[in-house]
């Protein structure tokens, strides 16, 4: 069961994540194609794919950039063995210094940005993360596709109603005109002219709705702190091809608001940091030396803890010497008669022939004496 919001550690702000879904098998091959050419043409400084064991049931790939002259930039991409139809991958990267919404995005730096590549589609919905998706016609599945994405917390999904039927300038999608940090993060949802009010009979439940002709930005599971629906509402977006520069500040503004991690991301975070392999020459040295300094501090516990012992033991050793010299000066006391001695066997059985002697005269007397009374007395004559 997905844990609340609240119950989740938050978003640290050094850290990019997102989630996806490629259509398709062969996604392990398209990653390895894509990351050699990124590196050939040094757009990345080096990537690594953990080998696998035999119970494996993702492949992992590990890449590293610079962005900003110095800032040295992490990622680790998780990629689910070939399924049915369709392969979920997890990215998740960590800069050395708060994120840059302007940086590179780094889902660019690990699959190709073809414009019909299969990677690029939404978890939640199934849905694109660079073009436009229209709402289904049908009322319930309009409902269906906005409550999904209300509940993604890893997609950012913005509404925007078209007041009239657009033409092909009107059909640029968002994500191309957002900072590159947030292209492969949002999701566009585009209702009819006539959907306006399905549309907000179907995001009712969620406290939000939609202005005639405007955009807004959806909240998501446990609506972070800051967020005021108006404060994410766009009045009016033109969609005559030019930049909608108040729906883009809302979606900015929105990106930077504190959030949890969502679901699965606080484990992905932990595989990044304890798990990386991906080390330079210094950083591997550096990680020896850690090891040394920890292995010394160990024996350095170890000896300690074996001086001490032996210390305890020869003070204990001594503490027991002195104890047997003390008790064999001391003469031992002798046990103090007691008030009635004891009888010594010998007198033991005396006392009981005594006993007997008694016993056998008391019983020879009577026998006498009736032996006396039946004699027979002489006659007188």
């Amino acid at each position: 069961m997905p844990s609340s919001p609240s119950s989740r550690p938050m978003t640290p702000p050094t850290v990019w994540s997102a989630r996806g879904r490629h259509l398709g098998a062969a996604a392990q091959d398209v990653l390895r194609l894509s990351l050699r050419q990124l590196k050939d043409s040094l757009a990345i400084d080096d990537f690594l794919e953990v080998p696998e064991t035999e119970d494996a049931r993702e492949s992992v790939f590990e890449a590293r950039w610079q962005v900003a002259g110095t800032v040295t930039v992490r990622a680790r991409l998780t990629v689910e063995h070939d399924s049915a139809g369709a392969q979920e991958w997890v990215l998740v990267a960590e800069a050395e210094a708060p994120w840059d919404q302007r940086w590179p995005s780094p889902a660019a730096m690990f699959w190709p940005q073809d414009p019909d590549a299969a990677w690029d589609h939404d978890t939640a919905t199934g849905l694109r993360l660079r073009d436009i998706n229209p709402l289904p016609e049908d009322d319930k599945a309009v409902r269906r596709v906005l409550r999904e994405a209300a509940g993604d917390g890893w997609s950012i999904h913005v509404v925007v109603h078209e007041a009239m039927t657009t033409d092909q300038r009107g059909r640029a999608p968002l994500a191309g005109m957002l900072p590159p940090g947030l292209r492969h993060r949002v999701v566009e949802h585009r209702a009819a002219p006539s959907q306006h009010r399905v549309v907000n009979w179907a995001l009712r439940e969620h406290d939000v709705q939609v202005p005639r002709g405007g955009a807004v930005v959806l909240p998501g599971p446990g609506a972070p702190s800051g967020y005021d629906v108006d404060d994410f509402s766009v009045r009016s977006v033109f969609l005559d091809g030019s930049e909608p520069a108040e729906l883009i500040h809302a979606v900015t503004r929105f990106a930077a608001l504190p959030r949890p991690l969502p679901d699965g991301a606080e484990e992905a975070l932990t595989a990044l940091r304890e798990d990386w392999r991906l080390l330079t020459l210094e950083e591997e040295l550096a990680r020896e030396r850690r090891l040394v300094a920890m292995y010394a501090e160990a024996l350095e516990a170890m000896t300690k803890s074996r001086d001490l012992y032996r210390e305890a033991a020869e003070q204990a050793h001594a503490a027991l010497t002195a104890y047997r010299e003390t008790a064999e000066a001391v003469p031992e006391p002798r046990p103090e008669p007691s008030a009635e001695e004891p009888a010594s066997p010998l007198q033991q059985l005396t006392r009981t022939f005594e006993r007997l002697k008694g016993t056998a005269r008391t019983r020879r007397a009577p026998a006498t004496a009736t032996a006396a009374e039946e004699e027979p007395q002489p006659s007188d004559r």
